[in-house]
């Protein structure tokens, strides 16, 4: 009989047909009783199952450590290891199983208020107010520290980049390996609380104090966005200084200030601009 473990999920091979006996998976190391944990059921007369019971709702472990209110914890990708971050200005890092605390991360000077670790673990993300903190989650050696963060956190999901509510009511975001601030994002009109990257990466919803949430275009700023977010402004300011598409591809073609890849979508987006206008 095979069953899963309700701590990794992994397959476990159950020998005894009428198990009752405490069972310890080989994956993960943790152990369960079958009799108590799990009940069997018959599909058709044919082939018995194993059900597990943990979706009880009790407490399974109590992590304490920090000093003052904890608000934010982010579990690893793996589900190895949590992260919280307190008002005592720290960050705190606990073995998700034993609930042994085994990192504190100093380095804040003001109440920690989101935490949220990189898709592949090895790093957290801390805001405090006013700043990012980015640090080593195997070693708590903090690599980075980023200016303008207010709350929410989130890398992105191949770790690239980092966005973090900003001061201001925007929304920012940064490379994640040099720290370079590269978009900052204009539209709330109420403090930005929680950030999250879709995930292919290419989209940012924000929600935000204004009772409004907002998805923005998070693709990283290439030579082709560049020409698009010129080819639009290019045609927004002469789609309405003209009397004919016709007009508007001349103005387009005669323009010497542009670079060929801006002329080209220009052009192309030309017939749905004029399609659009105000009439």
């Amino acid at each position: 009989m095979q069953i899963r473990c309700p701590h990794c999920h992994q397959p476990i091979e159950v020998i005894d047909d009428d198990p009752s006996g405490d069972v310890m998976c080989s994956s993960c190391g943790s152990s369960f009783n079958l009799a108590r944990d799990f009940e069997t059921i018959s599909d058709d007369g044919s082939q018995t199952r194993m059900l597990g019971h943990y979706h009880t709702g009790a407490a399974t472990l109590t992590l304490k450590g920090h000093t003052n209110r904890v608000v934010s914890v982010a579990f690893s990708p793996d589900g190895s290891w949590l992260a919280s971050g307190s008002w005592d200005d720290t960050v705190k890092v606990w073995d998700a199983a034993t609930g042994q605390e085994t990192l504190t991360l100093k380095g804040h000077t003001d109440s920690v208020e989101s935490v949220a670790f990189s898709s592949d673990g090895t790093r957290i993300a801390s805001v405090s107010r006013g700043t990012v903190k980015v640090w080593d989650a195997a070693t708590g050696q903090e690599t980075l520290t980023l200016k303008g963060a207010y709350g929410g956190v989130a890398f992105s999901p191949d770790g690239s980049r980092i966005a973090s509510a900003g001061l201001g009511k925007t929304v920012k975001v940064w490379d994640a390996a040099t720290g370079q601030e590269t978009l900052t994002l204009k539209g709330h009109t109420g403090s930005v609380e929680s950030v999250v990257f879709s995930p292919d990466g290419t989209r940012l919803a924000s929600a935000s104090r204004d009772g409004t949430v907002k998805v923005w275009d998070a693709r990283p700023w290439t030579p082709e966005l560049r020409a698009e977010s010129q080819a639009r402004g290019l045609l927004t300011v002469h789609r309405d200084r003209v009397k004919s598409l016709e007009e508007l591809q001349a103005h387009i073609r005669s323009d010497q200030t542009i670079s060929d890849m801006v002329r080209k979508q220009a052009l192309d987006w030309a017939p749905l601009f004029w399609k659009n206008r105000r009439k």
